[in-house]
């Protein structure tokens, strides 16, 4: 009898190391620091009850908008998905007054705010870089109104403020050690990164290697932009090694934000995708490299890396877009970048994994690339079996 109850106990706690095993990679968890950015351009966009459901079904727990749509920040309400809004550019002038301030977030953020759970307001969008150089006078006022809104509103430990930035905002990226702001903007940015520093929010990055290869197909590897095996480069003051651009971009945004006097702003990306088509000069806008760069995205965010710069801490990825949009502007790159169809269909294969019904297409998708479903479910068989086996062994077994 004692040995049975000693192998009982054996199995117990197997059992619960197995459970623990499988929490920590992945069995049963979603990606904490993945999100999506969920746009609007399109007259052919599902409803927004379905892409929470969509959501939900690909377990994605973090979303941004590009405005405050009340009909998103309805149907998203009383989910567990954290979304990220946006004050729209040319807000950014009236938003320098704080009570204009005030009432926007009261009619904007405060009704919707606990149910919906909203994170981030993103004040503008790649304001240090807009052909409109009269908003970057607009934006540290509004950003810091805005804050000061949703403090006297007690909602400042809830919400963070900040805006995101492309990454033309550098003067140099290469290496990342060399990372250096634009003069033209050094001044607004010193104000920008001590709002930022006082309120500890993250300075957000819109990083596209995509753009980078296309300029300069023959200097870029394409192996490097996309994640793929490569040697990758070493940058010659740090010895640090980087074998993805992404990384590369984002360690050269931490080092021009330290070159300012700021050590421990956290940079998250706020945008980064890969087009799927694109047109005749539009070098590299292709099916197999956009579900190349975000598959590998996928794998790596699993693994919550960080870059080499920051290596324990994850960095926080949003995958541009949710959708392809068919009435955005500009090149046909531009309404390609959607990791599914306006019809809640997969747009190319980034290793999601779908069990679908005739009445939910998307009914169930785990973000678990294949490739690592395929080790998870092996573990997951080879676990099954040893608990067999040792069940087996007990009960068969004569007490001696």
């Amino acid at each position: 009898m004692a040995l049975l109850l000693s192998r009982i106990a054996m199995i117990h706690i197997f059992l619960i190391l197995f459970l623990t095993f499988s929490d920590n990679y992945g069995f049963l968890r979603g990606i904490k620091s993945l999100g999506i950015n969920y746009g609007q351009v399109g007259n052919n966009l599902p409803q927004p009850e379905n892409v929470l459901d969509l959501l939900i079904s690909l377990k994605l727990t973090k979303a941004r908008i590009y405005d405050t749509n009340p009909q998103i920040l309805t149907a998203f309400s009383n989910s567990n998905v954290e979304l990220i809004v946006t004050v729209e550019n040319q807000m950014l002038a009236v938003l320098t007054d704080p009570q204009q301030a005030l009432q926007w977030v009261s009619t904007h953020i405060k009704p919707y705010f606990p149910a919906t759970r909203i994170t981030g307001i993103a004040v503008g969008n790649e304001v240090f870089t807009d052909d409109d150089t009269t908003l970057l006078a607009y934006l540290v006022p509004a950003v810091v109104n805005i804050h000061s809104a949703l403090a006297q509103l007690g909602l400042d430990r809830y919400i963070q403020v900040s805006t995101p930035n492309s990454l033309a905002v550098l003067a140099e990226s290469f290496p990342p050690s060399a990372g250096t702001f634009k003069t033209e903007v050094s001044g607004v940015m010193s104000q920008f990164l001590h709002f930022l520093s006082n309120t500890k929010s993250p300075f957000w990055i819109n990083a596209y290697p995509y753009f980078a290869y296309k300029d300069k197909p023959d200097d870029i590897p394409l192996d490097y932009v996309l994640f793929k095996p490569n040697s990758g480069m070493v940058d010659p003051y740090t010895k640090l090694h980087y074998d993805n651009m992404l990384y590369a971009q984002v360690d050269a945004v931490i080092f021009a934000i330290a070159r300012m006097g700021f050590n421990e702003i956290e940079v998250r990306v706020s945008e980064t995708g890969w087009p799927s088509k694109g047109d005749s000069d539009e070098v590299g806008a292709t099916i197999e490299n956009a579900a190349a760069y975000n598959k590998n995205i996928l794998r790596r965010q699993l693994n919550s890396e960080g870059t080499p710069l920051r290596p324990n801490m994850r960095l926080e990825v949003y995958l541009f877009a949710l959708f392809n949009e068919d009435l955005k502007p500009g090149p046909t790159s531009e309404r390609n970048y959607g990791l599914f169809q306006p019809d809640c269909t997969m747009a190319y294969n980034v290793g999601l994994s779908a069990l679908s019904s005739p009445s939910t297409p998307s009914a169930s998708i785990s973000l678990t690339s294949s490739a690592t479903k395929d080790t998870n479910t092996e573990s997951l068989a080879y676990c099954r079996m040893f608990v067999y086996l040792l069940t087996f062994q007990v009960f068969i077994r004569r007490a001696y």
